[in-house]
C-alpha cells in the first residue's frame, strides 16, 4: 500500500504522507517513495510550487519504531554509512530532496512534528503550522542523534544554542515557540489552506523568475560572497528580456494576470 500520494492541480504538486492510523510515522518504505516522489516531481517543466502536508491527525510522529529493529539487525554501518545521493544518503536525501528541487516547497504542520517528520519539515522552503502544533527533534529519547539532514537545515534556522537545547534535551516545544525561534514561517488555524494559499501565489508569479530565485537562496547560504554577487548576476541577465520576463511587464502594463507558456 503506498504511503504517499501526489495530486497535481494547476502547477502544484500536493505531496501527503498517507499513514494516518500510524501518525505517518516514517518506514523505509515511506523514505523510498518519498524520495521517488521528489524524483518525479522534479522532472516536471510545468512544475510551480509543492505543499507537503500528511493526512489524519498529525504531519509526522517520527520513524517507526519498527525500524529500530530493522536498523540494529541489519548492520547500521552497511544501511547508513554508503553514499547513495551524492553526498547523502537515502535517510538523509529524504528530507533535502525537498531542497534541490527546483520550486518552493511549502510544508503544512499540524498535530505532532516529531524525529524524522521534524527533519523532513525543515527540508521545505516554508513551514505553515497550525498553533497548538508540537514539535520535537526527538532522537535523543531513544539513545540518537539527528542523522535525517536536520544538520544540514536547522544551522541555517536556529541559533546555536537553541539548536544544543533542542537535541540534547529532546523537549517538545509549541508552535508559537518555534516561531520565535525560526522553525516555523507562520501560524494558520488552517495549515493546509494556508499553504495551498502561497503555494497559488508563487505560482502566479514567473515561473523561470521563481527558480532562479531558489537557486540563489540556496547559493546564498552555502557560497562566499563572491560567488554569491556572480550568481545574482547571472542569474538576473537570464531573465532580462526572456518571454516570462516580458509576459510580466506586459501583464503590469495592462493592467492583467499574466499568463505563461
Amino acid at each position: 500500500m503506498a504511503t504517499v500520494t501526489i495530486e497535481v492541480l494547476g502547477g502544484i504538486a500536493y505531496v501527503s504522507l498517507s499513514r494516518p492510523e500510524k501518525m505517518n510515522a516514517v518506514t523505509f518504505d515511506m523514505i523510498e517513495e518519498l524520495i521517488a516522489a521528489g524524483e518525479e516531481l522534479a522532472a516536471m517543466p510545468d512544475l510551480r510550487a509543492v505543499v507537503l502536508a500528511g493526512e489524519g491527525r498529525a504531519f509526522c510522529a517520527g520513524l517507526d519504531v519498527s525500524n529500530f529493529a530493522r536498523l540494529a539487525m541489519g548492520g547500521a554501518e552497511e544501511l547508513i554509512m554508503p553514499r547513495s545521493h551524492g553526498e547523502a544518503n537515502r535517510f538523509q536525501h529524504f528530507s533535502l530532496i525537498w531542497r534541490t528541487l527546483p520550486v518552493p516547497v511549502i510544508a503544512a504542520l499540524h498535530g505532532v512534528v516529531f524525529g524524522a517528520g521534524f527533519q523532513l519539515a525543515m527540508g521545505a522552503d516554508i513551514r505553515v503550522a497550525a498553533p497548538a502544533t508540537r514539535l520535537s527533534i526527538m532522537e535523543m529519547k531513544w539513545g540518537l542523534i539527528p542523522d535525517m539532514g536536520g544538520m544540514v537545515t536547522l544551522p541555517e534556522l536556529v541559533r546555536p544554542d537553541v539548536l544544543r537545547r533542542l537535541i540534547y534535551t529532546a523537549e517538545e516545544i509549541d508552535a508559537p515557540q518555534a516561531l520565535k525561534w525560526g522553525l516555523v514561517t507562520e501560524l494558520a488555524e488552517d495549515p493546509f489552506a494556508r499553504a495551498s494559499q502561497l503555494a497559488e501565489a508563487i505560482a502566479a508569479r514567473s515561473p523561470s523568475a521563481i527558480r532562479a530565485a531558489k537557486r540563489l537562496i540556496s547559493t546564498a547560504y552555502a557560497a562566499p560572497a563572491a560567488q554569491v554577487l556572480l550568481a545574482e548576476s547571472r542569474e538576473q541577465v537570464d531573465l532580462i528580456g526572456k518571454p516570462d520576463q516580458m509576459e510580466v511587464v506586459a501583464a503590469n502594463l495592462q493592467g492583467r494576470a499574466p499568463a505563461f507558456a
